[in-house]
């Protein structure tokens, strides 16, 4: 009975849960360039070069899922670094702007791409290669990598940088090279969540890879809190459950979730997950809570 049970929800929400794991990448993606002090709204347009070039390959050419996978990964991040000696030198909203520009660039080249993207249309009919263990594999390897990472020599300077780039730069820290490795490191994570999401839905458009996802992003990262790697993948889970939680609200479900999202900010400005308030929870001042 709960073998039949769990095969009847899994039919009809497997979609939704392993958009779960997906979108925690996203979120991750972000955090990391966030860590390093910058606010770079190009996770989108990457998550699309990514999930393009993977499906492209998978569709045109028969490449089998890890060759595409990796692709996936490696086409975003070779973009970002072509694009980061220039887009990096600005800081605050003018990096946000110039990198917002490099999205709407990325989707209307996607648009007029007709031949080899669909174009407008999008491309349909991508083979579901991604599994549930693709997924969860993913999102426990990039939590492991950006642990480690966040406790390395690197993960430091990228703190010192985000507190205060000039005094990180007199410490001896190249400022730039690491920014740089932040920014690469982020779009290889959401071309990895872009080439999953697209052999996950079978469909991918440019409609969404622009501004719109671009800031649901965004609003994951800072959502769940970025003191610690548990915050965004919190985020990212809550912003994809609430549509689903309250769609008996109909037509007001736009304006609860907005409501929601603007109490939380309030309130709660560095995120759900917060160590500081955490620690004054009952039970956890004797376990303390990893940061």
């Amino acid at each position: 009975m709960m073998i039949e049970a769990f095969d009847n929800f899994w039919s009809i929400y497997s979609n939704l849960v392993l958009s779960l794991g997906t979108n925690a990448l996203l979120a991750l993606s972000i955090y990391l360039t966030l860590s390093c002090g910058m606010l770079a709204m190009a996770n989108a347009a990457f998550m699309g070069i990514g999930a393009y070039t993977a499906s492209i390959l998978t569709m045109n050419y028969g490449w089998p899922f890890p060759a595409v996978l990796a692709v996936g990964m490696a086409a975003p991040a070779l973009v970002a670094l072509v694009i980061g000696g220039p887009t990096l030198r600005l800081s605050g909203v003018y990096l946000a702007m110039a990198t917002l520009a490099f999205g709407e660039v990325v989707r209307l080249v996607i648009i007029r791409a007709e031949s080899l993207t669909g174009g407008a249309l999008g491309l349909n009919g991508i083979p579901q290669e991604t599994q549930w263990y693709h997924v969860l594999g993913a999102l426990v390897l990039v939590l492991f990598v950006l642990a480690r990472l966040r406790r390395s020599k690197i993960g430091r300077a990228f703190e010192a940088i985000k507190e205060d780039e000039t005094a990180a730069g007199l410490m001896g820290i190249d400022v730039n090279g690491h920014k740089m490795l932040a920014f690469a490191l982020g779009a290889a994570i959401a071309g990895l969540a872009g080439t999953l999401n697209a052999h996950l839905t079978f469909f991918i458009g440019p409609q969404e890879f622009g501004f719109d996802r671009g800031v649901e992003i965004l609003t994951m990262t800072i959502l769940g809190g970025i003191n610690s790697l548990f915050g965004p993948v919190l985020g990212a889970f809550i912003i994809t459950l609430l549509p689903e939680l309250l769609r008996g609200l109909r037509d007001y479900r736009a304006v609860a979730n907005g409501l929601i999202l603007v109490l939380i900010v309030l309130f709660l400005p560095k995120g759900l997950w917060n160590p500081a308030w955490l620690r004054r929870l009952p039970g956890m001042r004797s376990k303390g809570v990893a940061p």
